[in-house]
């Protein structure tokens, strides 16, 4: 808003994102994790430079001609969003090759070991997330037809609706505009989350809520004394701090806390965000860059 250009899709074609320290997508945390590998350099000579951020292309929906077209992802750079990343490690275990990947962003609490043989120590199916209405399995394998692509399948339990979603992770060469491409096409993505995890990966607070035209209101979920509280809440409640329900402030704050946030941290994001869902000029510009992006994706 405060620079001169006249609409938000120019400003964001010349707009270089920063990587921000604890303000993290997968782009900053796969950077981090790749940081603080670096400690075992002495104890593995070499791994610095086997470490490397991979791309990823969600929701594929024809395998064979994805993997079999080009033997790299040029061949459809403008048909895919590249919305994701990763940080992957070449190795060879008894002269069999595999890859090690380190997937923070979507909050995997192991490396998981991808060989090509499939055997061990192959991780293969397993338990990513298990709530009372949702389990999440997850499974990675080289494949066959195109060794540079790891498959990535999804798994996702509710009740008895199963969905199943297939993911393709390039794994033959870095990714060299992660920050130019993925971290920028992060900015516009049309549902929005600031969340914490525990050190297994399960979800323990956070708010999120998925940008429409009018988007009034956002979930917000926390552990209270009676247990995990998980409730919908209106913008404009927070538009004006000093007007806010005590019992909601309260609410705020227990969030807040667990989220590891500075005191009034969350409050003060939330008013931010109502101001800014409360601009319609706005919000209809933000959403029509994001399905600008997504029609390119599908070759629309």
């Amino acid at each position: 808003m405060a620079s001169p250009d006249p609409a938000l899709h120019e400003f964001f074609q010349k707009y270089n994102p920063p990587i921000r320290p604890k303000k993290n997508t997968c782009v900053g945390l796969g950077m981090e994790v790749m940081k603080k590998l670096k400690v075992l350099e002495k104890d593995f000579p070499g791994i610095t430079k086997s470490m490397m951020l991979v791309s990823c292309d969600e929701n594929i929906e024809d395998l064979v001609d994805y993997a079999t077209s080009f033997p790299g992802p040029q061949g459809f750079l403008i048909e895919t969003e590249k919305d994701h990343v990763m940080a992957a490690i070449h190795v060879r275990i008894a002269g069999r090759p595999g890859v090690f990947l380190s997937d923070l962003g979507y909050h995997i609490s192991r490396v998981v070991t991808v060989m090509a043989d499939r055997c061990y120590p192959h991780t293969g199916w397993f338990t990513q997330s298990d709530e009372p209405h949702c389990r999440k399995e997850y499974m990675y394998q080289l494949n066959l037809q195109n060794t540079n692509y790891i498959e990535w399948h999804e798994r996702e339990t509710r009740g008895a609706n199963v969905k199943e979603r297939l993911s393709l992770i390039y794994v033959a060469k870095a990714y060299l505009t992660a920050v130019s491409v993925t971290e920028k096409r992060n900015l516009v993505w049309d549902l929005r989350s600031l969340l914490a995890r525990d050190p297994k990966g399960r979800l323990t607070a956070g708010i999120y809520f998925p940008l429409k035209p009018k988007t009034v209101e956002f979930t917000i979920f926390y552990e209270g004394n009676n247990g995990k509280q998980r409730k919908k809440m209106k913008f404009e409640t927070f538009m004006e701090l000093q007007k806010i329900p005590d019992e909601v402030v309260d609410e705020v704050e227990q969030c807040n806390d667990q989220l590891r946030l500075r005191d009034g941290e969350l409050l003060s994001i939330l008013k931010r965000l109502a101001t800014i869902v409360s601009d319609d000029e706005y919000m209809e510009e933000l959403l029509e860059v994001n399905n600008k992006i997504v029609q390119l994706s599908v070759g629309a």
